[in-house]
């Protein structure tokens, strides 16, 4: 399994379920859009700091980061970005 890919993927599909843009979610990780390019594309490797402000501002847990296909399952209906 890759773990890289695995994240990236799962970031994307967070990201646009929350429906934000690169450079709007870049902003609220105070990262540029061109680093959060990198991690959607698991070309870069991502701190524990930055996967927590991840958690923050997708309003996940960190498990939904690595779980395939099981995008905010625990999540209130409702609660969007």
């Amino acid at each position: 399994m890759d773990l890289a890919r695995l994240l990236a993927e799962s970031i994307q599909g967070l990201r646009r379920e929350a429906g934000l843009t690169q450079t709007q979610l870049a902003r609220r990780l105070g990262i540029s859009q061109p680093t959060l390019n990198r991690i959607e594309s698991s070309a870069h490797n991502v701190k524990l700091e930055t996967l927590t402000k991840l958690c923050e501002a997708l309003r996940c847990d960190p498990c939904d980061l690595f779980r395939p296909g099981s995008l905010r399952l625990h999540r209130p209906p409702g609660r969007g970005a």
